[in-house]
Parts: C-alpha cells; sequence; structure tokens
C-alpha cells in the first residue's frame, strides 16, 4: 500500500520519518499536491482503496497506522466530541514579534510563512462541546506550526481555554504536541509555563477536571509546566515526553540511558502517566473518565442497609 503525506510542514514530515520506521512494508512519500488516484484519510492521503478498505482487511494494522499518523487539530476535535459536533472559538489576537527577534531572518517572517504554510494563525485551537454527553473545552496544540512551540498566542489560548471551562462549568481537556518554548519569544515565552499552570490550577479550584493528553512529541517548556499536570495524564502509544532531548542527556550524565527511555510506555511503567491509550480508543476512555469524575450521583439506586437483629448480649445475633 501506498501512503502519501501531504504537505512539508513539520507534521508531514515527522509522520513520513516515523512511518517509515514503524511500516517498512509501506510506501511513504512526501507531496506538495495529494496524487490523482489517492484517497483522504485522517491528515494523509492513502492510496490503493483508502483506510476504510485497510479497516476491513487488517484492523490490527489499520488501527496502527492511526496510532502513528499526524492529526491536525479540527480531526482531533471530530475525534474527541460526541458526534464530530463542537464549536470553535476565536482566540485573543496576540502583538506579534514583541521583541523583534531576528535570526537568519526576522521571526516576523516566519510567522508570516508559517500562517501562509498552515492557514491557522497560531500553534493552537481551542473548541468546546461534548464527550460522552459531558460539557468539555479542548485544546488542542497543531504541530504542523513551528513544532507546535508555545509563545505568547499559545499561553492566551490555553489561560482562554481554562477560563471558557470555568465559565461553563465543563471539563478542560488539553491535547500536547510541541517541541517546548518558542526561543524566538525569549522570556515572554517562557512567562506561558507558570501562566498555563496558573490557568489549570484555577480549573481545579473550580472543581473540574482536567485531563492532559500528551500526543508525540511533548518536550521542553510544555512537558515542564500545564502538560504534566493533569488530573489524570493520557499518553498516545510510543509518544516521547520528556523535557530534554535523551542524546543530550546522555552527554550530560555520560551514561546510557535505558532503552525505550522518554517513551510513552517508559512513564507509564514508572508512574508518570496513568494511561497508555490507542488513538481510536481516546474519547471513550475520556468520556469514562469525566463520567467518573463529574456525575456525581450514584449509578444505581443505593440500598439501605437491613438493621442487624441484635442478640441478648446487645451483640449482632449471627445469621441462620
Amino acid at each position: 500500500m501506498k501512503i502519501a503525506v501531504i504537505g512539508g510542514g513539520p507534521g508531514g514530515l515527522y509522520f513520513a520519518l516515523l512511518a517509515r520506521r514503524r511500516f517498512p512494508a509501506f510506501d511513504i512519500r512526501v507531496y506538495e499536491q495529494a496524487p490523482a488516484d489517492a484517497t483522504y484519510g485522517f491528515g494523509v492521503v492513502l492510496a490503493d482503496g483508502g483506510l476504510q478498505n485497510l479497516k476491513q482487511a487488517d484492523p490490527e494494522s489499520a488501527a496502527d497506522i492511526i496510532d502513528a499518523l499526524y492529526w491536525t487539530p479540527r480531526q482531533r476535535f471530530e475525534l474527541l466530541f460526541d458526534d464530530a459536533v463542537h464549536h470553535a472559538i476565536e482566540l485573543p489576537k496576540i502583538a506579534p514579534d514583541p521583541l523583534k527577534f531576528r535570526d537568519r531572518k526576522r521571526y516576523a517572517d516566519r510567522l508570516k510563512e508559517s500562517r501562509a504554510a498552515v492557514g491557522v494563525e497560531d500553534a493552537i485551537a481551542v473548541a468546546h462541546g461534548r464527550i460522552g454527553g459531558i460539557n468539555a473545552v479542548v485544546g488542542v496544540f497543531n504541530f504542523d506550526f513551528m513544532g507546535g512551540s508555545m509563545g505568547m498566542a499559545v499561553g492566551e489560548g490555553i489561560v482562554t481555554a481554562a477560563r471558557l471551562a470555568v465559565l461553563q462549568e465543563a471539563a478542560l481537556i488539553l491535547v500536547a504536541s510541541s517541541g517546548g518554548a518558542r526561543m524566538q519569544e525569549g522570556i515572554l515565552s517562557l512567562m506561558q509555563m507558570p501562566r498555563t499552570t496558573i490557568a489549570v490550577d484555577e480549573v481545579k479550584e473550580a472543581g473540574l477536571p482536567y485531563i492532559a493528553v500528551l500526543a508525540d512529541p511533548t518536550t521542553g517548556g510544555v512537558s515542564a509546566s500545564f502538560a504534566m499536570l493533569g488530573d489524570v495524564t493520557i499518553a498516545e502509544p510510543g509518544a516521547v515526553i520528556g523535557f530534554a532531548g535523551a542524546r543530550v542527556i546522555e552527554e550530560t550524565i555520560r551514561e546510557q540511558l535505558p532503552q525505550g527511555f522518554q517513551r510513552a510506555e517508559y512513564l507509564f511503567d514508572h508512574g508518570m502517566v496513568d494511561m497508555v491509550v490507542r488513538r481510536h480508543e481516546l474519547r471513550a476512555t475520556i468520556a469514562r473518565v469525566l463520567d467518573l469524575l463529574m456525575n456525581r450521583t450514584p449509578a444505581a439506586p443505593v440500598v439501605p442497609l437491613t438493621p442487624a437483629r441484635r442478640g441478648g448480649d446487645g451483640h449482632a445475633a449471627p445469621s441462620a
């Protein structure tokens, strides 16, 4: 089967590299435009019949591919919300390039290029709707936009999502996929770490659940702030989760790291995440968690205990 990844952005290239390693039997190529004989599915293009045919012929392989694909925020919303019904919210505008930063090119130019290529304002999208019949506000990172890096716009998006959750008495769910803080914004990007931490704390103080979903990769300042503070932390299979990269850590401590270090399964085994959930099971899992955390009425009628018969000595009489 051929898999065509559309677009040369970070998300498409990252998935192509990951998929080539994980599925060596597939012909995986990056295209600027979709081939004429291809059919769309889940953020990439699947030729030779598409994902639906693969689901019928080999459900396990289809699930593996779904887990590996790069998904846009819109596709994440459609996956998570009941019947894919959701309402996107407009996020506050942020002053572009306040530091007038320049490396090989101006940061303002990088922003313009990313916005033109990806078609969004910045690296986060927020929507609200219902998951399992329960009100929820979901924020999703867009790795295609400068590697999902967190700057002032992303920080403001998370703060807005948290405040909307409190206003609607809804659960907050943040799906992280990021390389960390956006260094072109310097200290202003690092300030988003405490800001987002305070934002999710406001949700918790209101008695509402905050669920963190860690997609591949979740690193840097994102992993060092709100991403690891969920009441329940869910990781996707194989996701890279950590602060510094494995190579940097090895060079610093001058030791070889264990097999699978910083992968979701390794973090689960060491108590850093609560569960590792495959993507096609994610909505049902989150719905179940929200039901447990937010529906505080008993799931069945409460039957009062029958008062125990008393014996002559004042103790409960033995049953017949």
